[in-house]
Formats: C-alpha cells, structure tokens, sequence
C-alpha cells in the first residue's frame, strides 16, 4: 500500500469534489479481493441492481469481522478524511464534527440503529453501469467514501468510468470522469462539499455512478466509513 500525501488529497476534493490516490492496493490485493466476490461466506447481503432501479450489475457487502486489508484501511483512512470532513462542515456552518478514531464514529451509528457495516466489492459484466446515487444508509452520514478499482482497464474490461456529477445552485450539473488504474482508489463527497464562490462559501450536492461497461469483467472495492441500518 502507498503512502498518501493527505495535503494533496485535500486540494484535491476543495477543487473537485474527488481526490485520486495512485496505488492504493498492489495486484495481489486487487486479485485477493476479486477472488473474495465468489466466496459468499463473507458477505451479509447480494444486490442485483436491476431489481431495484439502480442500473445493471451487482454487489455484495461484506458482514463483521471486516476482512484484511479491508478493516484496516477503513481504520487508518478514516483520521485524515475526519479531518477534512470536519474542515468542511466548518465551511458550510453545520455543527457536527466526526471523532478523530472511526472505532468512535461507529459507536455513534450503532446508537443511532446503524450496525450493518457498508463496505462492499461490485461487479460489472459488459452492458452493466451503476446509476448515479448517494449511499447514505441512515441519519449518521460521513461525508467521504473511497472506491478502489481492482481490474485492469484496457485488459479485463473496456468503459466502466467513475462518473460524478455536481449540481450546483441555480445552474447545470457539472460531471466529472475519474480515470483510474489497477489499484487506485478515488475519495469523493458521499452527498455535498462546499465550493468558495464570489459571495462565500456554497453547498453543491454531488452523485456518484458508473458507465457502462461495454467488454469485460470489472470489479471495485468500496468503503464507505458509516454502518447501515
């Protein structure tokens, strides 16, 4: 796993709502992960997104215990990103601020019924896409996520771009195409981040998707920090 440098990650989401981390995972980790999908012992649930509207493909969450390297990301990624989020909240003037350890911000969503952990590994088949959504699972939201992308564009899989859009006050929505590589992660606003603007700060609301994918097989890990309920 790399080493991340936080202040650029920072930059990052304050101009575009995404930040991209080069390398999060190595190939063996990504191929580790993509084994995992056909091992249902590991999960607590299979979504097939074509019942419920949300495009083509489906995922699975993971069920506690959190499998390595996944529990441990989520803890050490949670520190910086809480202090980012909290940087934000300041901006936008609400009141809640995240604790500095995620074990603290669990016990939170579990008081609030949230105790059904979120991350999951999603799989796309040619045709597949993710329609553009907000995963916010409960009244305890924290404002980032990650998505690691584990199969190799241009071998195991041809489109399937990350795609977000952000709709801004009174005008059109902007969309935003992440290009990503094996292993790479990208951090992005879960439901809205502030943008400085000429009169101060203003709040968009962001969505998240995936295009579709016209060949190939093409996996992703995401890790979202707040449980479900």
């Amino acid at each position: 796993m790399t080493v991340i440098d936080w202040d650029d990650v920072g930059v990052q989401l304050d101009a575009a709502g995404c930040a991209v981390i080069p390398g999060l995972l190595d190939a063996r980790h990504c191929a580790r992960f993509i084994s995992a999908y056909d091992e249902p012992q590991r999960f607590r649930s299979r979504v097939v997104m074509e019942r419920h509207g949300f495009g083509r493909g489906e995922y699975q969450y993971f069920g506690y215990p959190l499998p390595e390297p996944l529990a441990a990301l989520r803890t050490s990624l949670y520190p910086p990103l809480a202090r980012i989020a909290n940087r934000w909240q300041a901006a936008l003037g609400l009141d809640t601020r995240f604790p500095p350890a995620h074990a603290d911000f669990l016990e939170k969503c579990h008081a609030a019924g949230q105790l059904r952990p979120t991350p999951l590994l999603l799989r796309y088949r040619a045709g597949d896409y993710n329609c553009l959504h907000q995963d916010l699972y409960g009244e305890q939201v924290f404002p980032l996520q990650v998505a690691v992308l584990l199969s190799r564009p241009g071998e195991d899989f041809e489109g399937g771009e990350f795609v977000l859009t952000e709709q801004r006050p009174r005008m059109q929505s902007r969309a935003e195409v992440v290009s990503l590589h094996q292993g790479d992660a990208v951090v992005f606003a879960v439901n809205q981040r502030p943008v400085q603007g000429t009169r101060g700060v203003y709040r968009v609301a962001m969505r998240h998707g995936v295009s579709r994918v016209r060949q190939g097989l093409r996996h992703t890990l995401g890790i979202i920090f707040h449980d479900a309920t």
